[in-house]
């Protein structure tokens, strides 16, 4: 039977197969996989904020994208995995109240994407594949034992990236 594990929002999650990580209602909220296909072992974050923490402690880590990703890169690569096997995928970044914030630029679910891209580019881990944007919710599902991420929203229907 696999194990699935739930990430909630500004929290991240480190596993191996055959676990299946799972995060529900993605807005403009990011989330984040990182893969390391050699060693089916990857995880998930769940991130509500672009950039890093403003300073201090923060109760939540993966609360803003910079963070969690450094926290996760940190977990993979302790568990055994190298900085060149980690590839990613990005979902959400939905802009859910377009209406009420017309300018692209300053959306959260915009600026979301564009921190876990700018990070992830810096770091240098390709973005191999992302259902991001538009104006639906998603539940991600991570499979960890091929690397597939299930994409699920109401408008859309479900893809695997």
């Amino acid at each position: 039977m696999t194990d699935k594990q739930r990430v909630g929002i500004s929290e991240f999650r480190v596993a191996r197969a055959p676990a299946i990580l799972v995060s529900y209602g993605l807005g403009s909220c990011l989330g984040i996989v990182l893969y390391d296909p050699r060693l089916q072992l990857g995880g998930l974050a769940h991130t509500l904020l672009p950039g890093d923490r403003p300073g201090g402690r923060e109760l939540r880590p993966a609360k803003h994208v910079e963070g969690a990703i450094r926290l996760m890169v940190g977990e993979l690569l302790a568990a055994g995995s190298e900085l060149q096997n980690l590839t990613a995928k990005l979902a959400g970044g939905a802009n859910m109240f377009e209406a009420q914030n017309p300018a692209a630029e300053d959306r959260i679910g915009s600026r979301n994407i564009n921190a876990g891209r700018q990070v992830l580019e810096r770091l240098g881990i390709p973005v191999i594949a992302e259902d991001v944007g538009g104006h639906h919710g998603r539940t991600i599902e991570l499979d960890l034992a091929t690397g597939l991420l299930r994409v699920r929203s109401l408008r859309i229907g479900e893809l695997c990236i």
